[in-house]
């Protein structure tokens, strides 16, 4: 047999989680032909391993780039810490399909996380899906129907649905499933997903009832309630009967730290034991990044962005949201529960407060109260805001990678102005550094299978996330000993290190560890359902 390439003299870590093993991969155009010995084959290019590993390209299946793909230069930060697929559209908050009479607060609500989709067709997941097909990508991307932007396309941001609200939530989401969507995301931390009920979310989502279609949840809650917010999301896994993803599984505040987490593997563990098909993730960083929205009640949510700025410099409503910030735990209140000196704001719309990126909101409020400065620089922003918060710890998240139901992921967003979090570009790097070479977390075979064959096998990527005759040749070569971050959180725009090649359909992406330019990369659609 001919080969196009053969990866010689390396150590196989196939993405299963078995221990690692000796052999040659041969590829065929855009397959694994062979794993062996193929010392005797003919082949048009040989890539030495000797010395490395292995594996097959990194998945992150919880990412925000839903615009930022359509930027120059994308793929660098991703191809460079081994991913080779990504999938957008998570927590609810998906940039396409946006349209109807709701479309420009929805815009303007999507941006501080999704970005600006400027001349990108988003009015369907169809056209969201040619478009990036008309470009070329450096590696594969998929996308999830976010299930607050299809709400927010129906009824904008009011609290209330009507049946016929309901029912054209319905068409929209079938419509979206079958132009390609990988599965559906929900954000009940952010509107107008806050105002669904437990009872109003499983009917919204009857769609999907009795489907393999997989439902990826940010819960209600990652704090006081987070247990009452897991117990939420695994009923309505057990009510639709669907395959279940507890996205970025975490215990937001230091009185939580050490107790919350242990106590929600162990329910994710019995639900199951019963029969419910539930996983569960989490990014390697004790700080996340989301819009600064983010620390209002929900009831100050409603109405969309114009509205949420004008309530926000309103006397009256200042005085209710002064008290709720203060004394209020029946929501993941962060500046009772971290304070406003770890919240660092990363992205403004206005110039004139740009001088407050990479300032805590404690620090850039000075002699005023941080409760008013946030909701003055929100509301002048017209919300679009982002902040990078610190808010567990690495134990919990390392009790969490432990659990065999777990995976990793990014949560990375791409703010365009302002400070990115490191995670961006080093999210899978940082895991192989921290995670498996310095505490010992993991093993590099657990490790591996958690970044490739447990995320392409909850999204129905059979052909992706191992190494196997007939499976993509989507391949890193690497020495795990010389693997690096180089982000920071001082300085996050850096690339990580150590990851000499990586295999797009066979193609090489990135050779001796430096970028090819070559852009072999797919849209992922999912079948008609």
């Amino acid at each position: 047999m001919d080969f196009d390439r053969i990866i010689k003299n390396g150590t196989i870590l196939d993405g299963s989680g078995t221990e690692p093993h000796r052999a040659d991969v041969g590829i065929i155009g855009k397959t694994i032909a062979a794993i062996g010995d193929l010392s005797a084959a003919h082949t048009k290019q040989i890539i030495d391993a000797e010395g490395r590993v292995v594996t097959p390209g990194f998945i992150d299946a919880h990412r925000h780039a839903d615009t930022a793909i359509f930027r120059d230069g994308f793929g660098e930060a991703e191809l460079l810490q081994g991913l080779t697929t990504i999938i957008n559209g998570n927590c609810g908050l998906s940039a396409a399909p946006v349209f109807g009479p709701h479309k420009d607060d929805v815009a303007s609500y999507l941006y501080p996380i999704t970005g600006e989709s400027g001349d990108t067709a988003v009015e369907s997941l169809a056209a969201y899906q040619n478009a990036l097909k008309r470009r070329p990508l450096p590696l594969h991307a998929g996308m999830l129907a976010g299930l607050g932007t299809l709400r927010a396309d129906v009824a904008g941001f009011a609290k209330d649905l009507t049946d016929d609200d309901t029912k054209a939530i319905h068409r929209m989401l079938e419509q979206t499933l079958s132009e390609g969507a990988l599965g559906v995301s929900l954000g009940l931390g952010y509107a107008p997903e806050c105002f669904f009920d437990t009872d109003g979310l499983i009917r919204a989502l009857e769609p999907i009832k009795n489907t393999n279609i997989p439902l990826s949840v940010h819960m209600r809650s990652e704090s006081m309630n987070l247990l009452d917010s897991l117990d939420e999301a695994i009923a309505i896994g057990r009510a639709l009967n669907v395959p279940l993803q507890i996205s970025h599984l975490k215990a937001v505040g230091r009185e939580r730290w050490g107790k919350l987490i242990y106590a929600a593997l162990d329910r994710i563990r019995r639900a199951r034991e019963d029969g419910l098909d539930v996983l569960c993730d989490a990014y390697p960083y004790t700080a996340g990044s989301t819009q600064l929205l983010h620390v209002l009640p929900p009831e100050f949510l409603e109405g969309g962005t114009d509205a949420i700025a004008k309530r926000l410099i309103d006397p009256d409503a200042q005085r209710i949201l002064k008290d709720r910030l203060e004394t209020g735990t029946d929501f993941d209140n962060y500046a009772m529960l971290i304070g406003w000196e770890n919240i660092e704001i990363s992205s403004v719309r206005l110039s004139e407060d740009r001088r407050y990126i990479g300032k805590t909101v404690a620090a850039s409020a000075k002699d005023a109260e941080p409760w008013r400065f946030t909701a003055e620089l929100l509301s002048r922003n017209h919300c679009a805001v982002t902040m990078i918060d610190r808010l567990t710890n690495e134990d919990d998240i390392a009790a969490i990678y432990r659990a065999p139901f777990s995976y990793v992921i990014s949560d990375a967003t791409y703010p365009k102005d302002g400070i990115p979090h490191p995670r961006v570009y080093g999210t899978f790097v940082h895991v192989l550094e921290r995670f498996v070479k310095e505490r010992r977390t993991l093993s590099l075979p657990e490790a591996v299978k958690k970044m490739t064959r447990m995320p392409a096998d909850r999204y129905g990527l059979k052909r992706k996330g191992r190494i196997e005759t007939g499976a993509d040749a989507d391949l890193l070569v690497f020495d795990p000993d010389h693997v690096h971050e180089r982000a920071t959180f001082a300085d996050a725009a850096q690339y990580a290190e150590g990851i000499e090649t990586v295999l797009i359909l066979g193609e090489p992406a990135v050779e001796h560890g430096a970028m090819t330019g070559r852009t072999n990369g797919t849209v992922l659609e999912r079948r008609r359902i």
